[in-house]
């Protein structure tokens, strides 16, 4: 007998080879030949988040590490070519192309065993509030908060929190300045 929770995981499964063979190639969403591209991805991606908001657009080739606990609101987006692994997404949120969102750290704390062979540490989720704007190539570590209304410049590397309303960019970045 097949328990709810084997249907579960085949039902997860099928999605994710749909969003890896197929749905991550597709155009990007703007383009002309997209023939609903945003729509498709959408779709398949609802499937697999653990909530996923209204009018979403997910461009091409993005990698996810962990959606079964991941969340994103209405009117967000994630740029062309990014990597997400767990996160938390508000409303009206824009991740330019090519960012990078970790949410695991290597152990590296015995000293008698290589790090490649210590594994990880805890997940620690990125969280990122309403009205954020994330720049092209920016990093951003585990456990960053992003408050409302920041903006990263593009190729930052965010360490640590950010205030609300703040720009921040360099690497670490700082800010540069309030939007207020």
């Amino acid at each position: 007998m097949i328990t709810m929770n084997t249907m579960n995981t085949i039902y997860r499964s099928i999605f994710w080879l749909a969003y890896y063979l197929f749905a991550r190639h597709l155009p990007r969403s703007d383009m002309p030949y997209s023939f609903g591209a945003k729509q498709i991805r959408a779709y398949i991606c609802k499937r697999l988040f653990y909530k996923f908001g209204k009018n979403i657009n997910i461009e091409p080739k993005v990698i996810f590490y962990n959606l079964k606990e991941s969340t994103i609101g209405d009117n967000s987006g994630i740029g062309l070519g990014s990597y997400i692994g767990t996160i938390q997404i508000g409303n009206n949120v824009m991740i330019g192309p090519e960012v990078v969102i970790l949410s695991l750290d290597h152990e590296y704390q015995d000293l008698e065993v290589p790090i490649r062979y210590q594994g990880f540490r805890i997940d620690r989720p990125v969280i990122i509030e309403d009205d954020v704007w994330i720049g092209t190539r920016s990093i951003i570590l585990p456990g960053v908060r992003i408050r409302q209304g920041a903006i990263i410049a593009a190729g930052s590397v965010v360490t640590k929190e950010v205030s609300n309303y703040s720009i921040v960019g360099g690497n670490p970045a700082k800010i540069i300045k309030m939007r207020r």
